[in-house]
Order: C-alpha cells, then sequence, then structure tokens
C-alpha cells in the first residue's frame, strides 16, 4: 500500500532502503549526517507508521491535521536516527532535515487525490458511526422533565 504513496524508485524508499540495509555503517560513511538521506528515510518512515495505523489513537479529520500527524512521525524518525549516528549534525542541520522531510510529505500530499485517500484510509464506515434515531431503541424511553 505504501508504493501508492512512494514508490521504491522516489528517493524516500530509496533512502530508507539505504538505511535499513546499511545499519549501522550508514552513519560513518561521511564526516556528517547525510541531511537528505535521514529526511527522505523519516519521511518514508511517516506514511508507513501512518498506513500501518497502530499507534493512531486520534484520526486526523482534515488535511491540516494529517500533514500535522505525518510531520510528528517524521520528527520522530528524524530524532531516532540522529540519536543513532555516530556523526555530527552540522550547524543548522535539523533544521534542514525537518523542512526537508516536511517537503517531501506536502509533495506526497498534493500529488492527486492521496490526501483525501489517506484520510479514508483509517475511517470507520459510515453505516457504523451515524445511525438513525428510529433505529434506537431508546427513543420511546425517554422522561419529561419537571419544574418543581
Amino acid at each position: 500500500m505504501l508504493d501508492k504513496y512512494l514508490a521504491p524508485t522516489t528517493p524516500e524508499a530509496t533512502a530508507n532502503n539505504h538505511l535499513t540495509e546499511n545499519w549501522p555503517s550508514w552513519t560513518t560513511d561521511q564526516p556528517s549526517v547525510d541531511e537528505a538521506l535521514i529526511s527522505g528515510c523519516a519521511s518514508y518512515r511517516a506514511f508507513d507508521r501512518y498506513i500501518g495505523g497502530k499507534d493512531l489513537f486520534l484520526l486526523p479529520r482534515t488535511r491540516s491535521e494529517l500533514e500535522s500527524v505525518l510531520r510528528r512521525y517524521a520528527y520522530d524518525a528524524i530524532h531516532n536516527a540522529i540519536a543513532i549516528s555516530r556523526s555530527p549534525l552540522q550547524t543548522g542541520g535539523y533544521s534542514r532535515v525537518c523542512n526537508l522531510a516536511e517537503k517531501s510529505i506536502r509533495a506526497v500530499l498534493n500529488t492527486a487525490d492521496n490526501a483525501d485517500n489517506l484520510l479514508e484510509l483509517h475511517r470507520p464506515h459510515s453505516a457504523k458511526i451515524n445511525h438513525d434515531m428510529d433505529d434506537c431503541a431508546c427513543k420511546n424511553h425517554s422522561r419529561p422533565i419537571l419544574s418543581g
């Protein structure tokens, strides 16, 4: 399902594969952390985590809320990557990594109807949520309010 949003050939999927396959040596490949690699992987992992839905307790109702959830997931992935990295970030690197991940997330959400599809992904069917009061067993059991 993730391939619908981030195909295996995208920079995000490539970054995720590189970090996954080259664990733990990816942190020592360069004198400082590869910002594009971290941000691409963070974006990929944000979508993967959202699609999996395991720790999604409050469903986003709008595109803005969805983007906020995805950014939070990306920040978690960025923090995890930085925490295990043996290479330092360059000055301003954290902000650049976050901005690159946010840009990637917006690009995916702006493509076709991705945002709408992702919003609908975890929503229960409307039949489960909305019901007609005529179907409610308690409709005739109301008591009048007495003033006294």
